[in-house]
């Protein structure tokens, strides 16, 4: 710290705490907590961030591993701080908790930047908590690692086991009147058992994986469950390591390079993970001033094949897949497809990390000579109703439906689907398109989970179980089906989106990556001229400055003014260091 009053510090924390002036009023404050003169002698100061919530149940069990954290420190030699953050649970926060992730990212790195301490271990659990913090440690620079919160435990539903991907299945019963009072009411008692995050490969276990194979978290910690006592082992060893890395200047910088982004990608690709992942990768990725572009994200998915048939995508449990080796042994069996060169924040190259790995089984991780399926888990569609691009989870679509031409029933935002997805009168048929508009970054605002539109009950009720629809909104990781998300641009910044009519033709060919309204160009020129985009006029606070400032779903929907400057695509990294 420059002086007692503030700004960033620059110099070495050690020297802060024990050197005259500034030194002497911070260990004063540090005595003022009940620390000894010992506990500020010279040693890395680690802060522990973590924000245990009862507005968060998958966060609830932070407090525990901060205390893990915390004694793996001292083993070191080092003084952990504890401090929060804001917690951020997606079933809490309105409209959606991606409005927050760039706050949370914000306070992450103001907290980091301007406290003196020398680096920080990062505990998170719901959807958007580990992708701000990377965010956020992307951007401070200090050497950082990442501890997941875990998924929660299974349950049983029926005499089978239950997870949470089930629920969508559970409540489309119920709405189509499938699902009695009395076993409505014993699902709500037993759907959510423990505390820890989705117990199923959704948003939240995919960043883990993501932390992993960014060699930001330590190996085993994706999967491991929230309850688990190897949880709390872990943190202790992420605790140790964050010392370590403090000692050798291993800084995110260093980590999460572009061979790191890619092996990242992989990953995601290899599980069918979270088609949210690849707008907080891309979030990241503008944080460390690089970019990795849909283009680049169609190329890998071209290559990588999906080795791991995990729920919702497939019949594992998360459960199998930690049994089988997990993450480390994902990246095993993805041979030569894996960036080995890529550095782990503990020292190691991923390489070297993978080696020590347990080969896949075959069954649970399969071979790439004998993959689930050929191509990656996701899909890049273009074309006339996402100029700059869309995804699809194609792993869990139907294959019935990855090449349809059907018309559009259109809904005008989210409200407006709540109030008639289940009216008996909507005109709806098993070839319709649902498609849903001003629901992306600005016309949620925040890009709400909205996209994961429900089969209205009387097609439920028949017997159709998967519709094509399309939104420039996100869905839920634990959603499965022939779900197109984050249309760009967003129809309320003036996309195509927003000129889609009932009625309408829309065509969706997965295998193409093609997805185009079937509309003259004449008849959209004249909508165009009709129509006013819908971005909301927020007023005051946060909201005001989100809406100004977020950037589309393809560049990670992180603020303007937060991406580094210089931005390159990985690619041309790549080339830079095979060059080198």
């Amino acid at each position: 710290m420059s002086d007692t009053t503030g700004g960033p510090a620059h110099s070495s924390t050690s020297a802060r705490l024990d050197g005259p002036g500034p030194g002497m009023v911070l260990r004063t404050w540090l005595h003022a907590e009940g620390f000894g003169a010992s506990a500020a002698s010279a040693r890395p100061v680690i802060g522990v961030c973590a924000s245990p919530s009862e507005l968060n149940p998958c966060d609830a069990g932070l407090r525990e591993l901060a205390e893990a954290v915390k004694r793996g420190v001292l083993i070191a030699g080092g003084l952990p701080l504890e401090f929060p953050t804001i917690s951020i649970g997606e079933n809490f926060v309105r409209p959606t908790s991606m409005l927050l992730r760039n706050l949370l990212a914000m306070d992450v790195e103001e907290m980091v930047n301007r406290t003196p301490i020398d680096g920080v271990v990062f505990l998170g659990g719901c959807d958007k908590t580990l992708p701000g913090q990377l965010m956020g440690a992307a951007s401070a620079g200090k050497p950082a690692l990442v501890v997941p919160a875990g998924p929660r435990l299974e349950s049983a539903f029926g005499g089978r086991p239950l997870v949470t991907d089930d629920f969508w299945t559970l409540a489309a019963q119920r709405a189509a009147g499938q699902l009695s009072d009395h076993d409505w009411s014993c699902l709500e008692t037993c759907l959510n058992v423990s505390v820890g995050t989705c117990n199923v490969m959704g948003t939240a276990t995919t960043m883990a994986v993501v932390a992993e194979a960014l060699g930001m978290a330590l190996p085993g910690a994706a999967l491991l469950p929230a309850v688990d006592a190897r949880r709390r082992q872990l943190a202790e060893h992420t605790g140790r390591a964050a010392v370590e890395a403090v000692r050798s200047g291993m800084t995110p910088g260093r980590v999460m390079t572009a061979a790191a982004l890619d092996n990242a990608l992989r990953a995601v690709l290899a599980i069918a993970g979270s088609t949210n992942a690849i707008i907080h990768l891309e979030a990241i990725a503008g944080r460390l001033g690089l970019r990795i572009g849909l283009d680049h994200v169609a190329e890998l998915a071209a290559s990588t094949p999906v080795l791991a048939d995990v729920r919702p995508s497939g019949p594992r449990l998360l459960s199998e897949l930690a049994a089988a080796g997990g993450v480390p042994t994902l990246l095993r069996a993805l041979g030569p497809l894996l960036r080995r060169d890529a550095v782990h924040v503990a020292g190691a190259t991923m390489g070297e990390i993978v080696d020590e790995a347990p080969e896949p089984d075959g069954q649970v991780i399969r071979t790439p000579a004998d993959p689930v399926r050929a191509g990656g888990g996701l899909t890049v569609l273009r074309g006339t109703l996402a100029p700059r691009g869309a995804v699809i989870k194609s792993s869990a679509a139907s294959p019935e439906l990855w090449s349809h031409t059907g018309p559009a029933l259109v809904f005008r935002n989210p409200a407006d689907l709540a109030a008639r997805i289940h009216d008996p009168d909507l005109p709806v048929t098993a070839d319709s398109v649902l498609v849903l508009r001003d629901a992306g970054p600005c016309g949620g605002p925040g890009m709400p989970e909205a996209g994961g539109i429900p089969i209205p009950a009387k097609l439920y009720a028949t017997g159709v179980r998967d519709l094509v629809r399309v939104s420039d909104a996100r869905m839920s990781g634990t959603q499965a089906g022939t779900i197109v998300l984050h249309v760009t641009p967003e129809s309320a910044v003036g996309g195509p989106l927003g000129l889609v009519r009932d009625g309408d033709l829309v065509r969706l060919d997965i295998a193409a990556g093609t997805l185009d309204l079937l509309v003259d160009e004449p008849e959209l020129a004249r909508r165009r001229g009709d129509r006013t985009p819908a971005r909301p006029a927020a007023t005051r606070g946060y909201e005001a400055l989100y809406v100004a400032h977020v950037l589309q779903a393809d560049e990670g929907c992180d603020f303007d003014f937060l991406r580094a400057t210089g931005t390159v695509s990985t690619q041309a990294t790549d080339r830079e260091e095979e060059m080198a």
